[in-house]
């Protein structure tokens, strides 16, 4: 799970910095075109032409690039995306995450392993399904709901593959 994250933030960030470069390279070949480029948002934004302009002309004093990578690109150039943070994140998420299945299957009778794992594994997820929703200030139930039942799909899915490729049950 570490690996995946660490290469699929590292594309990201590979993307987010082509981007600035892309943008660099445009500021240096043609600043007027960026110049009314930048203007262009802001008075797509609803910012009035005149003052649109003089807003481009004073964010492009400072730093254009950073000017045009947060309003063009939406992009912070000192917040770029984190392989290393992410790949750590998703490791200790998927140890911690582990935690409840492993004890269940520890714990359970051989013969109800199965049934106690993925009722278990359910709760945990409507668990964690109502603290996220909880956390984003949207419905804890919708949470509850969403989690769960996308859990269980792919758990029925997974199931169903290994009954389908005769893999052994716990």
């Amino acid at each position: 799970m570490a690996a995946g994250e660490w290469v699929s933030v590292s594309s990201q960030r590979d993307g987010e910095r082509a981007d600035l470069d892309l943008e660099r390279e445009e500021l240096t070949a043609d600043p007027n075109a960026e110049l009314a480029e930048l203007t262009a948002i802001y008075v797509s934004r609803g910012v009035p032409e005149e003052l649109a302009r003089q807003v481009a002309e004073a964010m492009s004093t400072n730093d254009v690039v950073d000017a045009h990578a947060r309003d063009e690109l939406g992009l912070d150039p000192t917040a770029l995306a984190r392989p290393g943070q992410a790949a750590i994140a998703s490791a200790t998420a998927f140890a911690l995450g582990a935690l409840i299945p492993t004890i269940t299957v520890a714990l359970a009778p051989v013969g109800l392993r199965t049934i106690a794992l993925a009722t278990t594994a359910l709760v945990a997820l409507g668990a964690l399904g109502a603290v996220g929703a909880g956390i984003g200030g949207g419905s804890r139930w919708r949470g509850v709901l969403r989690v769960a039942a996308g859990g269980g799909l792919a758990m029925l899915i997974t199931g169903l593959v290994g009954r389908a490729v005769h893999a052994t049950g716990l």
